[in-house]
């Protein structure tokens, strides 16, 4: 691997990295913010669809912006709005406005949906310039982020740590590591338009063809059952441990530590398993995991049980949506198209996810609303066999994604 490769991927590291210190700053901190707003849970889950409403926006509109612009702008775009979603998050919780921080929570999704799709799609091509599995790595390092931010985040809320300041030193962080980590990303990468937004030829029909592919749907539900069991933690774990399981706030957040450790180890080991094992296996069981994780913590009434079941959680729901896409990456041309799709699939988790959950949550408590999850990881189970299919069993091996002839639909 040579000098400018290794940089760009350890640059890719970082730009996974900034969206988990983030997420795990606010997710936290979210018992302080709801005492701040003096919001219900049904009303958290409404400024919680603040974040759904932007991940959507963010993965309808990369697809069409990278094969316009390339993957470096849209990537350092959706960063930008991710470190300035804290902040306005921060102010938010400040001026106790649930809109402030709704609207904090959207300008995070419209980044992190935007700009992931954007990072996952140059790590496939780093994957195929390597030979290396590298996905995981990456979505480790972003649950590396989500570890050393809820420790920080256990911190600040044991000392009381008012919450606007807290936010505010992550967002100045998380800004130094992107300006550092921008001047290693290559232009070009993903881009199959002009600015004038002409289509390649056939592109219509390409398209056509790519929303067609039965396995790669049924990859892209893995990835909706899989992100829904990893947004779900992300969005109501710490809520979930003190409501339904009578911890104390502080204990609350060092579960989703908990989780969130076990995510980060998961990620990455996982690339040493998938090579020796394949990635079917490893998809199913990850999937058996995350399943007996979430019974556990759903049906059982021991609070220490529930607080160690949540590592099987994690564990779980580690590599079901890297590996994922990177399956779709290389089940068949196209790769670019095929990666945002997806990925387009597993965001429809973050939409309906938590206003769903927290609906449930607070008609039923959110130990039911977890019975939810847990069908959708059971499913996982028997549609693992879907990412044991690769491009050259069922066509020409894809070109690396900086050639790849995307059609996508403007934004």
């Amino acid at each position: 691997m040579d000098l400018a490769t290794r940089r760009r991927r350890a640059a890719l590291f970082v730009f996974f990295l900034i969206p988990g210190l983030s997420m795990s700053s606010w997710v936290t901190r979210t018992p302080d913010v709801r005492d701040q707003l003096g919001a219900s849970t049904a009303q958290m889950g409404l400024i919680l669809f603040g974040l759904s409403v932007g991940s959507m926006i963010g993965i309808l509109c990369s697809g069409a912006l990278v094969a316009r612009y390339g993957t470096r702008p849209v990537m350092g775009v959706g960063t930008v709005l991710v470190v300035l979603s804290v902040v306005v998050i921060g102010v938010g919780a400040l001026t106790t406005s649930p809109w402030g921080v709704a609207a904090g929570l959207l300008l995070f999704g419209a980044g992190m949906g935007g700009g992931e799709v954007a990072i996952n799609i140059d790590g496939a091509e780093v994957e195929q310039i390597t030979g290396r599995t590298v996905l995981p790595t990456l979505h480790g390092f972003y649950s590396l982020g989500t570890v050393v931010g809820a420790g920080v985040g256990i911190l600040c809320t044991a000392l009381a740590f008012p919450v606007q300041w807290h936010l505010a030193a992550v967002a100045v962080l998380t800004a130094a590591l992107f300006g550092h980590a921008f001047r290693s990303v290559p232009s070009g990468v993903g881009r199959t338009r002009g600015t004038q937004g002409g289509p390649a030829d056939g592109g219509a029909a390409a398209d056509t063809q790519v929303w067609k592919d039965r396995w790669l749907l049924l990859v892209g539900g893995i990835i909706l059952a899989m992100a829904l069991a990893e947004g779900a933690a992300n969005d109501w774990l710490p809520l979930l441990m003190v409501d339904g399981h009578a911890m104390a706030p502080a204990l609350g957040s060092a579960v989703y530590t908990g989780f969130a450790a076990a995510m980060t180890l998961g990620r990455f080991v996982g690339g040493f398993f998938i090579g020796r094992l394949g990635r079917k296996p490893v998809v199913r069981a990850s999937a058996v995991s995350a399943t007996i994780g979430i019974a556990l913590v759903v049906f059982s009434d021991s609070s220490a049980l529930a607080g160690a079941a949540v590592l099987f959680w994690g564990l779980g729901a580690s590599l079901g949506f890297p590996v994922a896409l990177s399956a779709a990456g290389d089940s068949g041309p196209n790769a670019t198209a095929r990666v945002s799709l997806v990925a387009m699939i597993g965001y429809v988790a973050f939409l309906v996810g938590p206003p769903s959950l927290g609906f449930l949550g607070d008609h039923y408590g959110l130990r039911s609303a977890m019975i939810v999850v847990l069908a959708f990881t059971t499913a996982a189970i028997f549609l693992a066999p879907a990412v044991g299919r690769r491009a050259d069993q069922v066509t020409p091996a894809a070109p690396t994604t900086s050639a790849v002839e995307e059609p996508v639909k403007e934004c």
